[in-house]
């Protein structure tokens, strides 16, 4: 069955759009004249839609495509120690979620892989060789583009001062090392949810 990632149309019919949600025609109909899927009529009466606004309906109302595989989330775990990234990455892989992982040795490595990666989660070490996660995550964060970022500062100095600063810079949180993998993984639950 198609998806809507499969279409190269730019409009598509109730019947196109229930296929690919799933439901029936009258219902697409219902949802168009609750103004909930904006439809265009064209001359003859029929409705079309959008193909960008059954995509954005899809997101606002949570609405699954037939045969849509949900996404991976995006792990990038920075930290200057293997053994960290080796261990981080061990657990995360046994978690269970639905995760799509790399790393990054160092601030110079991160930067360059928020824009090739593009995460949906940084998992940043505060004690970096060259740029210092603090201002890893300043950069990430006043970036229009990559400010949806979610950043999770893991540190082994969590003093008030580092926590402060990396909670400023636009972290959300922090977890300290030795790594919690419970607590962490609670943490990335809510974003797969």
């Amino acid at each position: 069955m198609p998806t809507l990632d499969d279409t190269t149309k730019t409009y598509l019919s109730p019947n196109e759009v229930a296929k690919l949600l799933m439901v029936s025609p009258i219902t697409v109909r219902s949802w168009a004249q609750k103004g909930w899927l904006v439809a265009k009529v064209t001359p003859g009466g029929h409705r079309r839609f959008l193909k960008s606004d059954v995509e954005r309906f899809i997101q606002e109302s949570g609405a699954i495509q037939a045969n849509a595989q949900p996404k991976p989330m995006r792990v990038l775990i920075v930290d200057d120690d293997p053994i960290i990234i080796d261990i981080t990455k061990y657990f995360l892989e046994q978690s269970g979620l639905n995760l799509e992982i790399q790393v990054a040795q160092n601030g110079f490595e991160a930067g360059t892989k928020i824009y090739s990666f593009l995460p949906d989660v940084v998992l940043l070490d505060l004690l970096l060789p060259d740029i210092d996660g603090f201002r890893v995550c300043s950069q990430i964060k006043n970036d229009p583009a990559t400010r949806h970022i979610r950043v999770i500062a893991i540190t082994a100095a969590a003093s008030t001062e580092n926590i402060h600063r990396i909670l400023e810079a636009g972290a959300e949180t922090y977890l300290e090392k030795p790594l919690n993998p419970k607590a962490l993984l609670e943490l990335l639950s809510q974003s797969a949810n």
